[in-house]
């Protein structure tokens, strides 16, 4: 049976990343399925309104004020009065939120439910339990997740880390892995230098990508590796960093920034280089890895949250989040290349039988079947369920439920 979905998050296209390329990839599959599916996100510079992608994907730009790294203000109700009318005029039937750290997320999912939708969720990103951003945001998670009808995450790492973070149930969380197009991602042999060997690097330029890992480990490799080379591309607050290392060391020949990138354009700067290099903090599950792998390079990753799940040993060389020991990692990489002791140029036929959208959707559409068939929750329910959140967090999500039922009641009076 055909469902009609809403996507919802702060992160889509045009902005590059993980999340945005999962949303728009499972869209897309969900549409030749035969559902209907729109995309809810906030305003992009210009890029207001409606607009239509491939398929016929409606994506509605919301204008809501952006405050970090494209994640909207959290005013909780403000947004309700346009995702009704979103809502209703589109005969939506299942909202499912993306990414924890998207306030439009969760306030899409906790209106959904006051209007009696279904709601799903897809986690992203691990975090932790300690620092106040990660408290703030766990909380805030499960505040969400205590009314939600099903959350899928795309690895097993990240699926542990939701429910401690969230304190949910395991059986109401699924896990369903990201996926690429194969064919976007062929290897091209000619494009590589037969004189360098080149190393890339294409990620946000973030602290918890491990940028200050790249900024210590390029002068090292390029001086005990006289060929090797390195392409970055992304952008972010760390790239002056990368800049201030490239002009201390005069390392300009050797290392290539091109800034930010479309995400077609990552296949042809893949394909310039032999290793892949992914030196993150932290990462739920890492499409990048899979995308370089596809297109024919030997990955140097970090082993880190769900990085170990991805991809099989053969095609990969794994490293502590450490200078020391990703500076070691990309040698044995190197050499192993050098001496031909790896054949990358067959990992992308290994990739295609592994990884499917289509499969992605096919298995998200087995999660939308189920919640369609779960017996929806009555106000006094999900005032029950709230109240179990904590003895001050618990009263003040409850006060928040009651005032949405009476905005919903208002606002069916003068809109509808």
């Amino acid at each position: 049976m055909p469902y009609n979905i809403a996507m919802v998050s702060d992160f889509f296209y045009p902005e590059p990343g993980g999340v945005e390329s999962h949303i728009y990839q499972l869209s897309q599959r969900l549409i030749d399925l035969g559902h209907r599916v729109i995309v809810i996100t906030h305003a992009y510079g210009n890029r207001t309104g409606i607009r239509y992608l491939t398929n016929g994907l409606k994506v509605f730009y919301i204008p809501f004020l952006v405050i970090y790294r494209q994640a909207t203000f959290p005013t909780v109700f403000s947004v309700f009065p346009v995702l009704r009318d979103i809502v209703k005029r589109e005969r939506i039937q299942i909202v499912h939120g993306h990414a924890s750290m998207s306030s439009l997320c969760h306030e899409a999912i906790l209106h959904a439910r006051t209007m009696g939708l279904r709601t799903c969720f897809t986690d992203h990103s691990l975090f932790g339990f300690a620092d106040v951003g990660s408290i703030l945001t766990n909380k805030l998670l499960k505040f969400t997740m205590s009314d939600v009808d099903h959350i899928i995450c795309v690895s097993h790492t990240c699926k542990e880390n939701t429910v401690l973070r969230a304190a949910l149930d395991p059986s109401t969380v699924s896990v369903i892995p990201n996926a690429v197009i194969a064919d976007n991602f062929r290897p091209d042999p000619s494009r590589a230098s037969k004189d360098h060997l080149t190393i890339v690097v294409i990620s946000r330029l973030f602290y918890n990508k491990g940028t200050d890992l790249l900024v210590a480990l390029i002068p090292r490799i390029c001086t005990t590796h006289p060929t090797a080379r390195f392409i970055i591309a992304g952008a972010g607050p760390k790239a002056i960093d990368l800049e201030q290392m490239r002009e201390k060391y005069m390392l300009q020949d050797r290392v290539e920034m091109l800034g930010s990138i479309r995400h077609e354009e990552v296949r042809d700067v893949m394909t310039r280089g032999q290793i892949y290099l992914h030196p993150s903090l932290t990462e739920a599950f890492g499409t990048v890895i899979v995308e370089a792998a596809s297109c024919g390079l030997y990955v140097v990753c970090t082993r880190v949250g769900g990085v170990p799940e991805v991809l099989p040993s053969h095609m990969t060389v794994f490293a502590r989040p450490e200078e020391d020991d990703l500076v070691a990692a990309l040698t044995r990489a190197i050499h192993a290349i050098e001496i031909k002791s790896v054949s990358p140029s067959t990992f992308h036929s290994q990739i295609r039988k592994m990884y499917s959208w289509k499969n992605v959707a096919l298995r998200t559409e087995m999660v939308y079947n189920k919640v369609m068939k779960m017996e929806k929750v009555c106000f006094a329910g999900r005032l029950k369920r709230y109240y179990g959140c904590g003895t001050w967090a618990g009263k003040l999500f409850c006060a928040c439920v009651a005032v949405d039922y009476l905005l919903e009641a208002a606002l069916g009076w003068v809109m509808d």
